[in-house]
């Protein structure tokens, strides 16, 4: 499978690259400045594109840029993505002196994200810390998936099952997105109150 990485230059993107050349698949990162995206992904051993030429190439893109900007770069590349499935990774949260919230909006980032696009939209990996993707081993933790379409999903589940140690768990319709982006911040908030890097593990599931 070829996947694009929007925005993959940052912390996370550079950390799921890595796990995902790791685990057998073509990697192209995607910047908004071509040289950038080239340096990264030498660094890398991936390669390097502007965003909108990495979409075009993959069979799947994972929007790894950052919350705020995850819709607006999502309606810039509607053309470039087609109906090429999309994962939206981003989870919008608020930092204040109480601790790290939900975003107060109704619909999740995925959502929004998907209002913008043809192709079909699936969330996942929000509980996936860059620190542990980048770590020398795999996470070992499971992760949530969600989406209406099933073959999108399908492919988004088998992504997120080789980056990490543990299982990648189908959580149900586009919908769940609002609940999956705002564990986030829980898990933010124990890891700022533990000093740690807490994952999930979901219980009960064969």
């Amino acid at each position: 499978m070829r996947v694009a990485l929007v925005g993959g230059t940052g912390p996370a993107g550079r950390a799921l690259a890595r796990r995902l050349r790791e685990a057998g698949y073509e990697v192209v990162i995607g910047s908004r400045e071509e040289e950038r995206a080239r340096t990264v992904a030498e660094e890398l051993g991936v390669e390097g594109a502007t965003n909108a030429d990495a979409v075009r190439s993959a069979d799947l893109v994972v929007l790894a840029t950052n919350a705020e900007g995850a819709v607006d770069t999502a309606r810039s590349l509607r053309d470039a993505i087609g109906t090429t499935p999309v994962l939206s990774v981003a989870a919008e949260l608020r930092f204040t002196p109480q601790g790290v919230l939900a975003t107060p909006e109704p619909t999740s980032v995925a959502e929004r994200i998907q209002a913008e696009l043809d192709a079909p939209v699936v969330a996942g990996l929000h509980s996936l810390a860059a620190a542990n993707l980048g770590g020398d081993e795999a996470p070992d933790e499971d992760t949530l998936v969600c989406g209406d379409d099933a073959d999108a999903k399908a492919l988004a589940l088998q992504l997120a099952g080789s980056v990490i140690s543990g299982r990648a768990i189908d959580a149900g319709p586009l919908a769940s997105a609002r609940a999956l982006e705002g564990m986030t911040a829980v898990i933010v908030n124990v890891n700022k109150r533990y000093r740690a890097h807490a994952g999930l593990r979901v219980t009960g599931v064969p």
